[in-house]
């Protein structure tokens, strides 16, 4: 970015905007807020939101960036419908064999 973001934007905040936020410190961020403090050259305050893996609002932050290195996110990951969650995996026995099958209805040889 050569500017600045504008408020409701959301933007990835890795390493080429801080540092602080290299590796797995990295973050989706909704801007909110860019502050009128005078700052260096190329770096902002910003405060907004981090989302989480769908796009909801984890914890209100305040984080000073380069906004060179700011990344603008088009689309970001929605929450899940409800009702369409996926179905639930299946965990190996502690054995690594599949559990045992149990018989259901009629047992054979009973009548």
């Amino acid at each position: 970015m050569h500017e600045p973001p504008r408020p409701g934007m959301v933007v990835q905040v890795g390493a080429a905007a801080s540092v602080q936020f290299a590796g797995r410190r990295a973050l989706l961020f909704r801007v909110t807020r860019v502050s009128e403090r005078p700052t260096y050259h190329g770096w902002c305050w910003l405060t907004g939101y981090t989302l989480d893996e769908y796009g909801e609002a984890v914890v209100r932050r305040e984080i000073y960036v380069q906004f060179a290195g700011l990344r603008p996110i088009r689309r970001h990951p929605q929450k899940p419908k409800p009702g369409l969650a996926p179905p639930p995996r299946h965990r190996p026995s502690e054995t690594g064999r599949p559990p045992a099958r149990v018989p259901t209805g009629t047992p054979v040889g009973s009548r």
